[in-house]
Parts: C-alpha cells; sequence; structure tokens
C-alpha cells in the first residue's frame, strides 16, 4: 500500500466515524418511542422489499462458489422468504425490549444525604465487522440503536449486496422517523486496508465487535486501538455422561451438530463416558450418519464405528463449521472438563446426564461462556436466551459474556443528587 493509499483510507474512515460521533449523541438522548418506530419500519420495509433483498443476494449466493465457500458458508449467505420474514420478526421483538438508556441499577443514600445511583448510558460508537451472513446487518443495526449507539457495518465481501440492499431500508427507517441516518454506517469498500484505518480511531470509536473466522478476530484484537468484544470460533462440545438418558443424547447430539453446522453454536466435538460407548456411541454415529455428517475418533471410538476416520489432534481444536465431528470416549466427567478446557473455545458446551452432582460439577468446572445441560448447544442465541437478537457471542469476560443483547452494548456513569452538601 503506498502512503497517499493510506492517507486515502485514514481520512475515509475518519469522516465516516465523525458522522457516526455525531449521530451518537443524538441517539444517546432519543426517546425509546422513537427508536422503535425505527425497529418497526424497518421490519415494515423488509417485508415489503422482500423481492429487492432477494435479487441483491441472488448476486452474491452466484458469486459464492468464486470465493470458496463450503456448503454450510452458503446456507449462512442464503436468503429466502422465510429467513426476511424472521428478521423482520427479530427487529419487532427488539421493539418490545426495555429500553436499557438511562435504567438506575443500583442506588444507595449516603449518611449525609447524598443520593447516588447508577444509570446505563450508551457505549457511544460501535465498529462492528461481520463475515458472510447479511442477516446479522439488521440484527446488528437494530441492537445498537435500541441501545442507543451508532453503529459502522462493515460486512464481507461474500454477502456485499444483500448488505447494501439491507443496509438501504435501515437508513431510509431511520429518516422516516426523524432519526440521523448516519446512526447505522454500512463501510462501502471491500478493501480490508480500510479496517486497519478504523481500528486507528480510538477518539471517535468506543469499541470494535469483530465477528466471524478466527483469523479476523485476531487480526481486530491485535490492530485495535480501542477495546474489543471479540467473538471467537464456536468449538463446542457435547458430553454424553454415563448417567445420560440414551434417547435424549442422541437428539442433543445430532440438533446440536446438524441443526446448522456452519454456525458458531453447532457443536463440533461429541465426548461419551467410557461405561457407556459401547451401547450408545453406535446408534449416535448412526444418527449423524444420516444426517451426513463425517466422524473423526480417537482409537477407542473407531473401535465402536468402524467406518469412521482417526482423528488427529488438531481435528479436537478445530471449529469444522461443517457436518463433521469429532468424537473421543472419556474416563469420567473429569476427564471430559479437562478436555473441553483444553481443546475447547470458551463459547457453548453441553452435558446429557440424570445425574445432578455430575451435572453441577460439569457447570462449574467448565470455563465457557455458556454450559447447557440436557439441551443443544443451539440454544446459545440472544433470541432464544430472551436478549432479542444479539450482536454477538462473546468468548471474553470483559466486559460482556455470551450473548451481547441490548444492556452489553451499555456503560453507566454515576448520577449523585444532594441539597446543598459540601465536603
Amino acid at each position: 500500500m503506498t502512503d497517499s493509499t493510506r492517507t486515502d483510507f485514514d481520512q475515509y474512515a475518519k469522516d465516516w466515524a465523525t458522522r457516526a460521533r455525531d449521530a451518537s449523541r443524538v441517539l444517546a438522548v432519543a426517546r425509546g418511542e422513537q427508536k422503535n418506530a425505527w425497529l418497526h419500519r424497518s421490519a415494515e420495509l423488509l417485508r415489503t422489499r422482500t423481492s429487492t433483498i432477494l435479487e441483491a443476494n441472488a448476486k452474491d449466493i452466484e458469486a459464492a462458489p468464486g470465493y470458496g465457500l463450503t456448503d454450510a458458508q452458503v446456507d449462512r449467505l442464503r436468503l429466502d422468504q422465510t429467513r426476511i420474514e424472521g428478521i423482520a420478526s427479530a427487529l419487532e421483538e427488539i421493539a418490545l425490549l426495555p429500553d436499557p438508556i438511562g435504567e438506575i441499577f443500583d442506588s444507595n443514600s449516603r449518611p449525609n444525604g447524598l443520593l447516588v445511583t447508577r444509570v446505563r448510558v450508551p457505549l457511544g460508537v460501535v465498529f462492528f465487522i461481520f463475515e458472510s451472513r447479511p442477516n446479522v446487518t439488521a440484527d446488528a443495526a437494530a441492537i445498537c440503536v435500541k441501545s442507543g449507539n451508532a453503529v459502522i457495518l462493515r460486512g464481507g465481501k461474500e454477502a456485499f449486496h444483500s448488505n447494501q440492499a439491507m443496509h438501504q431500508l435501515l437508513a431510509e427507517a431511520l429518516e422516516d422517523v426523524g432519526l440521523p441516518r448516519d446512526a447505522v454506517q454500512l463501510v462501502d469498500t471491500t478493501d480490508r486496508e480500510a479496517v486497519g484505518s478504523f481500528l486507528r480511531l480510538r477518539d471517535l470509536i468506543d469499541v470494535t465487535i469483530p465477528r466471524g473466522g478466527k483469523g479476523l478476530i485476531e487480526r481486530v484484537a491485535k490492530d485495535a486501538v480501542m477495546p474489543v468484544i471479540k467473538h471467537y470460533d464456536g468449538n463446542c462440545h457435547v458430553y454424553v455422561d454415563a448417567f445420560a438418558d440414551p434417547e435424549m443424547a442422541t437428539r442433543i447430539v445430532v440438533n446440536s451438530k446438524t441443526h446448522r453446522p456452519g454456525v458458531c453454536n453447532a457443536a463440533e466435538s461429541l465426548l461419551i463416558h467410557r461405561t457407556v460407548a459401547a451401547k450408545l456411541l453406535p446408534g449416535i454415529a448412526s444418527a449423524l450418519k444420516e444426517k451426513g455428517v463425517e466422524l473423526r475418533c480417537c482409537p477407542e471410538s473407531r473401535e465402536l464405528i468402524p467406518d469412521s476416520v482417526a482423528a488427529t489432534d488438531e481435528d479436537f481444536r478445530t471449529e469444522f463449521l461443517d457436518l463433521i465431528m469429532s468424537v473421543k470416549v472419556v474416563d469420567d466427567v473429569e476427564q471430559a472438563i479437562a478436555h473441553i478446557n483444553e481443546y475447547g473455545s470458551h463459547h457453548t458446551d453441553a452435558i446429557v446426564t440424570r445425574d445432578l452432582p455430575t451435572a453441577t460439577r460439569f457447570s462449574a468446572s467448565v470455563d465457557s461462556a455458556a454450559v447447557h445441560i440436557n439441551t443443544s448447544t443451539r440454544f446459545n442465541d440472544g433470541g432464544e436466551y430472551g436478549l432479542g437478537a444479539e450482536i454477538g457471542i462473546s468468548t471474553d469476560k470483559f466486559h460482556a459474556r455470551g450473548p451481547c443483547g441490548l444492556r452489553e452494548l451499555t456503560s453507566y456513569k454515576y448520577i449523585v443528587h444532594g441539597s446543598g452538601q459540601i465536603r
């Protein structure tokens, strides 16, 4: 990159972020009714312009082979009438959620008569980078605006046309309800160098949230000068315990792996207790194979699944995002916990068991953002948790962990009421 190109991108990013900062100040004091009106107007436009969005999405689907996308990745990219309706419904669900801005969530009266309160406020400007999922354009914008934040969206080139069509109606809806159009911006260049210019704008961008592959997350975490809420890969596990209900175990494993294999909360690894492996594993493997899953197995599990592939150490560390699953037989819940904490990505891990002490031990010791007991990993989702659509699932411990909904995009300030006290 030449110095002039770098300068051009720096000015480009600064212009966009400055407009976002100005818009964020309007959003910070916008009424909840106005933000909800935008959500409803956006949902209306999604439904009335479905054909326009599908035409744009068709261009992205046609170009997908040229980007080397897998079938699972193409599925994440694809929109249809049902998925667009789901996006519109998600916006309406967010409108029903309480507005977090201005919420007093802590207060105390001091002996000198001061009333000390903590009040939720927006973070300010969010720079959100994501890959290959056009529905995220609407989800992220909705969560940011509802929580009083302006957002600069930078989608992947694979979804360029879909993102543009989605953004156009979101921006139009902002103007329709009297909010600044710059509250939701979509970066209109796919050049990766532009991202670096945004990541250097500490004074204008309050937080960056990358959502995509491990390479993207690592690059952003390395280059950003502002705080980053990281959405690392989802190497999720299901552990079938000695006390598992066989039918339940099969249902949960199959759903966790195959419901949508290309998403971050899909299970990538199956662990099973040695005492029930011979009894349960062949049936679970058969159900997975019926769904087209390739199994990569440890030596002991290969004896029970002869037509499986031998697993490497790297397989146990991999987020496949495809119909591939690693399998390992473990001695007990302690070995399962140790394996997950060593090989997992601290995203979502599940146990299937009828034994409460074992479930309690697992949930306390697995160091993940979400631990599920007797249910699919696929439920780690903002909508399923009752947060509305999420902007990502953080595997960090600061400042947010798990699905990031409205409250996770806020900070707080102290507001102190007095009656003339001096110190």
